[in-house]
């Protein structure tokens, strides 16, 4: 039988379709990194203009919920995956942080208060990625060796920023997108894991090659405005194409469509952070029958790092 890609197997007839076929299809299919920005929907760059920070403690929290929703979802597949936390939420919520752990996921820090690494000075940034490390690492009991920068910050004009991590201790990020966007992107960096520094490997946020460019495949609002027969043409092309791993995110708050609205903001951020939110969980769930999940740690074999 001549091998079909295990989405257009499943989406074509899924009645009909013999479990065992589809099954072996997906076991034969790499592994991919599948991670979770564990921020608060208040918290995204995005809203800054419009959000004081000293107000983060008097708003309407929802992340515990929406993670613990997103455990209840991995746990159905079996799914592991790689959460990117941000110290502020793992003071607040330990307990979050501990059933992260519990359930087999690994736990990596996406910095304390998400802050741009591009907004901040070399000796804030360290005391950032330090305190995130020192809180989480306190919180779980255990070592975390990933970051990942808020909002891809990290790029052409400050990659200081690699220096800073590998003396913080971290072993790899996950910091980098090489596209073109107007909030961020490092468009000529290479697509697939590289080290920034001896000791520290990055691993860029999935693309698809196309005659000159790097589009998006790694998920995010991508992943929400666009068909979802996109992102699973662009992760089968890098899984039978280019034969590497996909690394994919989204946000808790991607999950929650009833999630407050922020007022004042324009209307090309309220299209980019409202639009589909009630679909991506059913899209999520095709995701995670349609390809193979790991934690980051195990796809790119880190957990002796």
């Amino acid at each position: 039988m001549k091998r079909e890609h295990v989405g257009s197997l499943v989406d074509r007839d899924l009645g009909r379709a013999p479990s065992a076929i589809v099954d072996r299809a997906i076991a034969q299919s790499p592994l991919n990194a599948l991670t979770v920005d564990v921020e608060d929907y208040f918290q995204v760059s995005a809203m800054a203009p419009h959000v004081d920070r000293l107000s983060w403690d008097s708003r309407e929290c929802r992340v515990e919920a929406n993670v613990h929703r997103l455990l209840a979802l991995f746990a159905e597949s079996g799914t592991r995956a790689t959460f990117f936390t941000l110290g502020w939420v793992a003071e607040r919520y330990p307990a979050l942080v501990r059933d992260i752990l519990a359930q087999g996921h690994e736990l990596a820090s996406h910095g304390y208060g998400h802050e741009r690494a591009s907004d901040l000075t070399r000796e804030q940034f360290a005391d950032d990625v330090m305190r995130a490390k020192a809180v989480l690492e306190d919180t779980g009991g255990q070592a975390v060796r990933g970051y990942r920068a808020p909002s891809f910050s990290i790029g052409a004009t400050n990659q200081w920023a690699f220096d800073v991590l590998l003396e913080a201790g971290y072993r790899y990020t996950s910091s980098v997108y090489p596209v073109h966007h107007d909030h961020y992107g490092m468009p000529d960096a290479p697509r697939f894991p590289f080290y920034s520094r001896p000791g520290l490997l990055e691993i860029p946020i999935s693309t698809v090659r196309m005659w000159k460019w790097n589009l998006p495949a790694g998920g995010g609002g991508y992943f929400r405005l666009a068909p979802y027969a996109v992102s699973r043409w662009a992760l089968q092309r890098i899984n039978e194409v280019d034969r590497k791993p996909a690394i994919f995110y989204f946000h808790p708050w991607e999950v929650d469509p009833e999630q407050p609205r922020i007022p004042g903001t324009r209307a090309a951020t309220r299209f980019r952070h409202y639009v589909n939110l009630a679909r991506t969980e059913p899209r999520l769930r095709r995701l995670l029958r349609d390809f193979r999940w790991g934690r980051v740690d195990d796809v790119f074999e880190l957990r002796a790092a």
